[in-house]
């Protein structure tokens, strides 16, 4: 028992200690942009095998240099109820369940933007159950410490968008050869479709799945609502 006991007592203190490790963090990016995330250093490490040559492309910008078009057709496509949900859609997360148990394993996950930027920002692309866990318990330090638009502007700056390829800035530029801000709502919308599978549709680029789902996110970019203060 007492060997039982101590491996409680490791595990409760390595979660604490990560935990308030979280919670610093956080408080800092609520106005200094994040050097590294460790989605970033480990995708980079597995690169580093597969696609030795590969550089990280990470170029933080501020909220209002970024696209609106971009910031409506990634609400459209990844979360449409981000700016009234507290970093959970319930919803959601009841169609990935009964999906994950009709196909025996995490294949879903009814993420939405505040989970994906929790993901993003500590953890690995793992699907076991302990790593969605520990994802609910940042997401709820975020949502909690953190405003809407700055989570926004997290997401927009972090997330994957090809080899090497990291935020709205670096995927513009790589992509289409322009700025954030001068994205049109076509070239948004194709953005966002990369959101899910980046490194497939860098491969894939003429998969015409790309046109086909960027015409859906088109059409509901309309009735996308941003956060308050960006309205």
């Amino acid at each position: 028992m007492s060997i039982v006991r101590n491996l409680l007592i490791i595990l409760v203190t390595i979660f604490l200690l990560f935990n308030t490790y979280v919670y610093g963090s956080l408080l800092t990016y609520r106005a200094v942009a994040p050097h590294r995330t460790m989605f970033m250093l480990l995708r980079m490490h597995q690169l580093a095998t597969t696609h030795p040559n590969t550089q990280l492309n990470y170029q933080w910008v501020a909220y209002n240099r970024i696209s609106p078009n971009l910031k409506k057709a990634l609400i459209a496509s990844e979360d449409a109820r981000f700016a009234e949900h507290d970093g959970f859609d319930w919803n959601g997360i009841r169609t990935a369940i009964k999906k994950n148990q009709h196909q025996g394993r995490i294949k879903a996950g009814g993420s939405t933007i505040s989970q994906q930027l929790a993901k993003n920002l500590f953890l690995s692309e793992s699907r076991h159950y302990w790593r969605k866990a520990e994802e609910a318990v940042i997401t709820s330090l975020l949502e909690a410490t953190t405003n809407k638009d700055r989570i926004f502007a997290l997401y927009l700056n972090v997330i994957e968008w090809g080899y090497g390829v990291f935020g709205a800035e670096a995927a513009s530029k790589t992509i289409y050869g322009r700025t954030a801000m001068q994205l049109s709502a076509q070239q948004a919308a194709k953005l966002a479709v990369r959101v899910p599978r980046p490194l497939y549709y860098i491969d894939h680029p003429h998969d015409q799945e790309i046109h086909r789902k960027a015409n859906v996110i088109l059409r509901r970019m309309g009735s996308a609502q941003l956060p308050d203060n960006d309205r």
